[in-house]
């Protein structure tokens, strides 16, 4: 048999066999290494897979490990996990219910609006829906709300930390697009292509995210409009009788803040997506300490004013004091700036100190270490997998099949949806980033797609899977959560109107693609 047409059936029969193994329930990393290092050896027998490419694991790893811009995940990480430890999250939800739960569909609403915001600081679909579920749910059927109704919002309000930045998910994506449009550009023989960065598509997918948060709430208040008894108004407990204004103040206010700040940090320049994660772990601690209510306030309140005006003093002064002139302001400047780092190292030490007492610190460190030590392990096995898929020749074959598809580049962007689509139901965000965007992302890009409006669109795509029966993970995420009484056909019925909203969204996206590159050619070019 020809060696190359051998390589390259190898290459199929090895995916395949590592999808078969994933859905067997072995551990992902070892998995993918452990099939790709399978197939290595057998490609050597045959005399058609060189086992110097091997070689080039340890340079792969190197580049892994000097990475600035993944540490990014591990502080993101730390992020959302202390938000959501603090019971910041619950007081949210009872919060924005007492400001939208009066009228019809109002706690859904709220449901979608904490969703939001939870979706912008944790980026953790499986946290963000069993939170959710726990917090949201039990409220929703007391209010009489239809379980269909009240499961399907929940599954689509979590499955928002895949879009909305700043994500994990969007963090871990704009890394592969990088060098796979380098690559891309290389083949075209582009020697000084465009740099596409983590904050390009940030800025690409907050429109996306921000057009499905409204079309979720237009469905919503149209479901209440149309079955007022589905989506009944909520009543006030007895008792409760503290003023709004002053809640919202007190609650919302904070975290939208923080969120706020690191998002806008990033997008206008001021920070680097690491940056920004560390300045949120620092918010995060901050809110933390004061949600824990333990001693007097003042020292965190201090802290978090500091740190705002941190941002304008670092951006709008020169702080070197190792220059033979330093003007006047400048040198206020760094006074009040210096200042301004010892009152916030005092309010951090108290919040740290609170919530190491009440427990909360020692559960978010381990929870973190888990999930980066996940997310890292997986990245090093997929990346033994596609130097195997590359040395047998798979690259080229799928760079045949897509480039034959009918309708162009069109065509092959919509088979790749398609497979990520149906890939999504058995495997995780994570491991569809790491091993299939890097096998067809030079590909497609080669053809002409833009970098960041094919992010956002893996992205939007991955965050349908999630949700489609029967096998959406965040349908087993609620589902793990829900009462008795909660049937696994009353999430599925519940998710499918928003399923479609989700094509929806796909299918503006596809046509009107400015959605997704108006705002960084406004913000960056």
């Amino acid at each position: 048999m020809d060696p190359v047409l051998l390589g390259e059936i190898l290459s199929l029969v090895m995916f395949a066999t590592a999808c078969v193994v994933l859905l067997l329930g072995f551990p992902v990393a070892f998995t993918l290494a452990g099939v790709a290092l399978a197939f290595a050896f057998l490609g050597y027998g045959f005399g058609i897979f060189d086992m110097r490419l091997l070689g080039g694991l340890a340079s792969r790893y190197f580049g892994v490990m000097v990475n600035e811009l993944l540490v990014a995940v591990p502080l993101f990480v730390f992020m959302g996990v202390m938000l959501e430890r603090s019971k910041i999250a619950e007081q949210l939800l009872e919060t924005m219910g007492l400001m939208f739960g009066r009228l019809r569909g109002g706690l859904g609403i709220s449901v979608i609006f904490v969703g939001m915001l939870l979706a912008a600081s944790t980026g953790i679909v499986g946290a963000t829906v069993v939170t959710m579920g726990l917090l949201s749910l039990p409220s929703m059927l007391k209010a009489g709300y239809d379980p269909r109704i009240a499961c399907g919002t929940i599954c689509a309000s979590g499955t928002l930390g895949q879009i909305i930045p700043p994500s994990i998910v969007l963090v871990l994506l704009g890394d592969i697009l990088q060098g796979a449009n380098t690559e891309a550009q290389l083949a075209l023989g582009n020697f000084a292509p465009d740099p596409v960065s983590v904050v390009d598509l940030f800025a690409g997918a907050f429109l996306p995210g921000m057009m499905l948060v409204g079309l979720y709430m237009l469905w919503i208040l149209f479901t209440a409009w149309r079955r007022p008894e589905a989506c009944p108004p909520l009543q006030r407990a007895e008792g409760d009788d503290e003023p709004i204004g002053p809640r919202i103040l007190r609650v919302l206010i904070p975290p939208a803040s923080l969120i706020v700040l690191v998002l806008g940090s990033i997008l206008l320049g001021v920070a680097t997506p690491t940056e920004a994660a560390a300045m949120g772990c620092v918010g995060a601690l901050l809110l933390a300490g004061r949600a824990v209510m333990e001693g007097r306030p003042w020292p965190v309140y201090l802290a978090a004013g500091c740190m705002i005006a941190l941002v304008p003093l670092v951006t709008s002064f020169d702080l070197r004091m190792q220059r033979d002139v330093v003007p006047a302001t400048d040198l206020a400047a760094a006074i009040a700036a210096g200042l301004c780092i010892l009152a916030l190292t005092f309010g951090l030490v108290v919040s740290l100190g609170r919530v190491y007492r009440s427990g909360i610190l020692v559960d978010v460190m381990q929870t973190t270490v888990k999930i980066s030590a996940m997310v890292f392990v997986i990245l090093l096995g997929a990346s033994v997998f596609s130097l195997v898929f590359r040395g047998l020749g798979g690259e080229e074959i799928v760079s045949d099949v897509l480039n034959a598809m009918p309708g162009g580049a069109f065509g092959a962007m919509l088979v790749v949806m398609a497979l990520m689509f149906v890939m999504g139901f058995f495997l995780d965000f994570i491991e569809i980033v790491f091993v299939v965007v890097p096998i067809v992302g030079p590909i497609l890009l080669a053809m002409g797609l833009n970098p960041i409006w094919l992010g956002v669109m893996i992205a939007v795509n991955l965050q349908t899977s999630f949700l489609t029966p029967p096998f959406g993970f965040a349908l087993f995420y609620l589902r793990g959560v829900a009462p008795p009484s909660i049937t696994t056909m009353d999430i599925y019925r519940g998710v499918l109107p928003f399923v479609m909203i989700q094509i929806l969204g796909l299918i503006l996206i596809a046509t009107f693609p400015a959605t997704a590159t108006w705002l960084p050619s406004v913000l960056f070019d």
